[in-house]
């Protein structure tokens, strides 16, 4: 059995409009709670969530084990309420929970997922997953690139948890 890989890009983009996403195919939004954890599956430590909208929400706990710095060994789960809760025991020392909204649509095909943060009022992240590492990634209309991330540890949202922005990231 193949494990479940994630390869993925990351930007950092100027603070998006949110009523530009809106008119993006398959729009849609949800607010994230996520907190990491010294819980360990599949030999890595890892994430929970808390993700919905309107009081409705989902929990899941996620490992990712890093291959390329595109490509991670993803494992993720949906948990109930009270798992989430009993995994939250396991917080890491050092690490604040994020809260953000994450913004999601289709363009020419792809996925994007932009992540707005309520610490940062004039930037964001944009993420795209795709199939190999190698698919060429059209940027949409409605995204101002800052700068690509993925390679750059900086602006993992675990560096994030443990700065909550302290440092300016340019």
């Amino acid at each position: 059995m193949s494990e479940p890989l994630e390869i993925e890009r990351k930007w950092l983009i100027e603070y998006p409009s949110v009523d530009m996403m809106k008119n993006m195919t398959d729009y849609d939004y949800s607010e994230i709670e996520q907190t990491y954890t010294n819980y360990m599956e599949h030999s890595a430590y890892g994430r929970i969530r808390k993700r919905g909208k309107n009081g409705n929400y989902k929990f899941y706990k996620t490992f990712k084990k890093k291959i390329t710095n595109l490509t991670r060994v993803e494992y993720e789960d949906e948990i109930t309420e009270e798992e989430y809760n009993n995994i939250m025991k396991y917080k890491r020392e050092g690490f604040n929970t994020i809260n953000k909204v994450r913004h999601t649509f289709i363009y020419e095909g792809l996925k994007y997922e932009i992540d707005v943060f309520p610490f940062w009022d004039d930037r964001a992240f944009m993420e795209c997953e795709v199939n190999s590492e190698d698919v060429k990634i059209p940027i949409p209309p409605c995204v101002k690139v800052i700068k690509e991330v993925t390679d750059d540890k900086r602006y993992t949202n675990s560096n994030l948890a443990q700065k909550i922005i302290t440092e300016d990231l340019n």
